[in-house]
């Protein structure tokens, strides 16, 4: 499906909603506790529902309100009861499929994984490599894989640069092991934030995490203990995008956004928006409920990406009509995403008017007075369709999105809220 958007001035304020990030997190340490656990949220994706599927597949129960998750923890099968083998339906969800296979891997004899979209093509080669040398045996570096084996041990070794969802995986995973377990990371570690977040949420169940070097070690034979109730906090990867959106000044001014649920203490690493926009040259205004960003005389800056990949495609959309030049770098990650994001960034923008060229690890976009519109391949990936809908504050004419719907993956209200701040989109 298709939409099409008119540029329109843009303001209001908006709740936030929750980090799927957080959420994944919680819900695999709330399907391992001992007790039953509600999460409270804003929101719930594609990717959510499914983590979820995923876990009642285990034996785990999740009741879903859009404000709420119940979880029932899952209970350990016992050799007679476990099935020979089970199958995880891990959808497009990347993160699903990389924290769901250390924990099959422990619980199971035998169990499959599959997935959507470009989830096949996305690598798991080194977890796989990590599981191999505790035990485990698999038949594909890629899904749709079979494992067979358990883990007998706990010391893995594995890289930093391709993704940190491993480590967290593997974290996950450690206190369940029966002796003392570690995670060694053999290269520098990119969206550390990310570790730092599923550390934060194990800890939360009563689970601490011994950080070293290079290193991440944790006593064995240990429980999750839950809360009872976690409350998970705005997601600043999605608020990105309205924040970039009040800081652009072009045809139809977005006017000032404020947004209500951002956490300046939190651990994600996209947090990091605040001070790129600032660097920019917006103003940024942090109060006690909301953060309201202000546009003003933008200037190229050059952008290190290795720790926020996720925020390239909108801060090329604000370098598009920065004055000078950006230069964003460090973001060969990128091409292992959704799409590969280095080129679908670049084809949405060259698409819209910018002057924009691709590195190998990045991107550099000179800044335009103004970008004209057009037609964007969303390239079935759900933060280039954001970033065009960003891009149509500083296009003159309206801006149609092919495939759309893909937000739905960590964003099903996107359009809502956009609307609702005074955007102007029509499915075609």
């Amino acid at each position: 499906m298709d939409i099409k958007i008119t540029p329109s001035q843009l303001s209001g304020t908006l709740d936030v909603i929750s980090s799927k990030s957080l959420v994944h997190r919680l819900l695999f340490c709330a399907a391992l506790s001992e007790k039953n656990t509600r999460i409270n949220l804003n929101g719930v994706s594609d990717d959510i529902l499914s983590t979820v599927r995923c876990l009642e597949a285990m034996g785990c129960s999740v009741k879903i309100d859009r404000r709420e998750l119940f979880v029932t923890p899952l209970k350990k099968p016992s050799p007679e009861a476990s099935p020979s083998s089970v199958v995880f339906h891990c959808g497009e969800s990347g993160t699903t499929a990389r924290f769901i296979m250390p924990i099959a891997a422990h619980f199971y004899d035998k169990y499959t994984l599959t997935g959507e979209g470009k989830l096949p093509q996305r690598p798991f080669a080194p977890l796989c490599e990590a599981l191999r040398n505790a035990g485990c045996t698999f038949d594909n570096n890629r899904l749709p894989l079979v494992g067979t084996g358990k883990v007998r041990k706990g010391k893995f070794k594995i890289a930093g640069n391709i993704s940190s969802q491993f480590i967290s995986g593997l974290l996950l995973l450690l206190p369940l092991l029966d002796s003392e377990s570690y995670v060694k990371v053999t290269t520098p570690l990119e969206s550390d934030g990310y570790v730092r977040m599923t550390i934060e949420s194990m800890a939360l169940f009563g689970i601490a995490v011994e950080k070293g070097k290079t290193k991440y070690s944790i006593n064995g034979n240990r429980r999750y203990d839950s809360p009872g109730t976690v409350t998970a906090e705005g997601d600043w990867s999605n608020a990105a995008f309205f924040l970039c959106m009040s800081a652009l000044r072009g045809p139809h001014h977005a006017g000032e956004i404020s947004l209500r649920g951002l956490s300046m203490r939190s651990e994600q690493g996209d947090k990091e928006i605040i001070e790129l926009l600032r660097r920019f040259g917006a103003t940024v205004d942090i109060g006690k409920e909301l953060i309201t960003v202000k546009a003003g005389t933008l200037q190229g800056i050059d952008i290190d990406a290795s720790q926020i990949p996720d925020l390239v495609p909108t801060l090329a959309v604000v370098a598009s009509v920065a004055e000078g030049e950006t230069k964003i770098y460090n973001a060969r990650r990128l091409r292992l995403k959704e799409s590969d994001r280095i080129l679908s960034t670049h084809a949405m923008l060259s698409s819209l008017g910018a002057d924009v060229r691709t590195t190998d690890d990045g991107l550099i976009v000179r800044g335009k007075e103004k970008l004209r519109g057009g037609v964007v391949d969303g390239a079935g990936d759900h933060r280039i369709v954001m970033a065009a809908a960003t891009a149509s504050c500083i296009c003159e004419t309206p801006v149609v999105i092919k495939g759309f719907m893909t937000v739905n993956k960590s964003y099903p209200g996107f359009f809502g809220d956009f609307q609702t701040m005074g955007g102007v989109a029509n499915v075609l």
